[in-house]
């Protein structure tokens, strides 16, 4: 067995020590190709529009299956795609499959494909292969794109292939002739080439290939060809895969007649980052899956590259106005579900737990509807910049009930916010405060989430409900006159014993804390706050009502339908509650 002296890190703050995993039998990338840009300028660069788009679900994606699409679930993913506005589609491997043969003849034979849509098909240099692949598209009168590919880096040339460099060049430039035989002649077709595991090949043989097949095939701006440069395997920080990609954007013979593609795949888990910048320096074209299904870990995530243009305000060109739609079809097609953190799309994306987090987004939503209504303009064409929230869930289609959602880690505004969201009940500071701890008393008990109907109830039974065995005082008659001499004339209920009082020159709640400081309960109201229930409640007037006694500040909630019954419920519930701490009870 081999030991190894352990390392200790070198500085103090720093205590770790080196692992048990054998890093020592990997090499860093420099020792594996080489990378000859160095006077790069995509750092300099910024994204401005979005690339060109292909969905690879129906081929790359479909592989990765554990169990492949069917007809219908291929079918309904196309058209997904379609809807979505994607505009070059590649729907499968003909020559592999009998599967995706009969997708391919399914496109030539009906009109599922719009005309605006390019077909791409997929097939490795082998004669027999291309010619089948060429079979099945036979009758599509939409643009077509055969896709050939064959790997390129020593390790695949050496054990997988068993070819040297020039007989490679050769094989692959035999099915660049094959191709142009079968379908050179075919004006809606054009052709794209890729070195599988680019990322590992030389640069001077991939471009040496690469030109070679451009000269072939005659690239040229009114049919250019493809030259898609995959990381089959993500071996290196995504820095590196852009060196690599601008070295060819600045080397690629005929230029004009080409379309830089990336593939990446998320093997290091930087797919995105490598498409983004590898786009950057240079890529006009990009391919991947639809939240990022493939091989290993997937390839990359074009619905979340997407969307990260249109958080920088770049129209990314495809329709995510529906994501939760485009997540039941995408889940159906692949029988694999989302992850609720998967960027955009999944069910706790837009969600804060945290009560700094939610105290922020709180305010940042109401700053946003007070902005909207400052510039008259609606909320969902006003500029938005609500923290935590990188877009509006709006433009996904998603409403904001989940935005805020409460747990033991959840802070007075976020509860605030979500009993608001549920039931209309807006709540002063001091009474967020008050709730907050009762809140988290009850989550810490249960330690389960709080929905919106479950803290409703909460706050009923704090502040609203009389609990069993608490005294008995109610409210039997009160009228009210106004004007000169205002006056008041109430019949309370004490414990069976009903009391009358008439109070002239002041209001109504004054005139009940008088009666029932005749009857031994003395009320100290510290403020009364009246609002409404603007959901869920037919009895919609409220009045939070704050009071002081021996044991500190209190609160206490009446509702109905008149806002004078229920200020006098408010006062009545905090005499209940002082009248019960008096007799203990």
């Amino acid at each position: 067995m081999t030991t190894t002296t352990p390392t200790v890190a070198t500085r103090p703050w720093n205590r770790q020590r080196s692992s048990p995993m054998p890093s020592h039998r990997y090499r860093d990338v420099s020792e594996r190709v080489a990378v000859p840009l160095t006077d790069r300028t995509w750092p300099t660069r910024s994204l401005t529009t979005a690339p060109l788009w292909v969905p690879v679900d129906l081929r790359d994606g479909n592989q990765a299956l554990a169990e492949p699409m069917d007809p219908e679930r291929k079918r309904r993913f196309f058209e997904l795609m379609v809807r979505m506005g994607y505009k070059e589609i590649e729907v499968g491997y003909p020559s592999a499959s009998e599967t995706d043969h009969a997708f391919v003849r399914l496109l030539a034979e009906t009109d599922l494909a719009p005309e605006d849509v390019t077909i791409v098909v997929f097939t490795p240099a082998r004669r027999d292969l291309i010619e089948r692949t060429v079979e099945s598209i036979r009758g599509i009168t939409n643009d077509v794109v055969v896709h050939m590919y064959t790997a390129t880096a020593p390790m695949w040339r050496d054990v997988v292939l068993g070819k040297d460099r020039d007989e490679l060049r050769e094989m692959i430039l035999a099915g660049g002739r094959d191709v142009l035989e079968f379908a050179g002649h075919l004006p809606n077709v054009r052709f794209e080439f890729s070195p599988e595991v680019f990322n590992l090949t030389e640069p001077d043989f991939v471009l040496e290939v690469c030109d070679a097949m451009t000269e072939l095939w005659d690239a040229r701006p009114e049919r250019p060809v493809v030259i898609n440069l995959p990381a089959t395997v993500e071996i290196a920080t995504p820095n590196v895969y852009a060196d690599q990609i601008e070295w060819m954007h600045r080397n690629l013979a005929r230029r004009d007649g080409v379309i830089l593609s990336v593939h990446p795949h998320n093997d290091r888990g930087t797919g995105i980052a490598c498409a983004e910048l590898a786009v950057l320096a240079g890529a006009q074209r990009v391919e991947g899956c639809i939240f990022g299904n493939g091989e290993r870990t997937g390839n990359v995530d074009i619905a979340t590259l997407a969307l990260n243009l249109h958080a920088q305000g770049i129209d990314p060109m495809i329709d995510f106005s529906d994501i939760d739609d485009v997540r039941r079809t995408v889940e159906h097609a692949t029988r694999i579900e989302l992850h609720p953190r998967h960027p955009y799309v999944g069910d706790l994306v837009h969600t804060a737990f945290s009560g700094t987090h939610q105290d922020a987004i709180r305010k940042g939503f109401a700053e946003h509807r007070a902005r909207a209504a400052a510039e008259g303009r609606p909320e969902s064409e006003t500029a938005w910049r609500v923290p935590y929230l990188p877009i509006d869930p709006a433009d996904l289609g998603r409403d904001y009930d989940a935005v805020i959602r409460v747990n033991s880690q959840s802070g007075k505004g976020g509860i605030a916010h979500l009993l608001e969201t549920a039931s209309g009940i807006e709540l002063p500071r001091r009474l967020q405060i008050d709730f907050a701890r009762r809140v988290q008393r009850h989550v810490d008990g249960s330690g389960a989430e709080v929905d919106g109907p479950e803290l409703l109830e909460l706050f009923e039974r704090s502040y609203e409900r009389t609990p069993d065995g608490t005294a008995d005082i109610d409210l039997v008659a009160i009228e009210t006159a106004h004007g000169a001499g205002s006056r008041t004339d109430l019949i309370l209920r004490v414990d069976g014993t009903e009391h009358h009082g008439t109070a002239v020159g002041v209001g109504p709640v004054e005139a009940v804390v008088d009666l029932l400081a005749a009857c031994g309960i003395a009320i100290d109201i510290v403020s009364l706050h009246q609002t409404s229930r603007t959901t869920g409640s037919a009895s919609a007037a409220l009045t939070l009502l704050e009071y002081r006694d021996e044991a500190g500040v209190h609160w206490a909630a009446g509702r109905d339908r008149s806002v004078l019954t229920a200020s006098v419920e408010a006062v009545l519930q905090a005499a209940r509650a002082i009248r019960s701490a008096q007799t203990g009870r």
